[in-house]
């Protein structure tokens, strides 16, 4: 499993849908508070060269926010980041008999 390592503060809308799409995928991930330590909120600037949560990193790669993550995930990049098998889609044929919608 990744090492994921997540930027977050209390009342943050995109670190719970980061958090819960890590989750779906059966992930878990250090959380690391800015709001409650200024040190760790300089780390995470310093890392990451922004100031908005999340931030997000796997095996130290910076993966961005939540809709830095959310694209990937759609371009099917982070499954392969996250180490996570990948399936082929399934094939769709067109049917072009008389009974097929239009």
């Amino acid at each position: 499993m990744p090492r994921i390592e997540m930027y977050t503060t209390a009342m943050c809308p995109y670190c719970v849908r980061a958090k819960m799409l890590l989750q779906n995928k059966g992930m878990q991930w250090e959380e690391i508070r800015v709001d409650m330590d200024r040190d760790r909120l300089a780390e995470m600037m310093q890392r990451s060269s922004r100031r908005t949560v999340p931030q997000i990193f796997i095996d130290d790669f910076h993966v961005g926010g939540f809709d830095d993550i959310a694209a990937m995930d759609a371009r099917g990049e982070l499954d392969p980041l996250l180490h996570i098998p990948t399936h082929e889609a399934p094939v769709h044929t067109l049917d072009h008999s008389e009974d097929a919608p239009t």
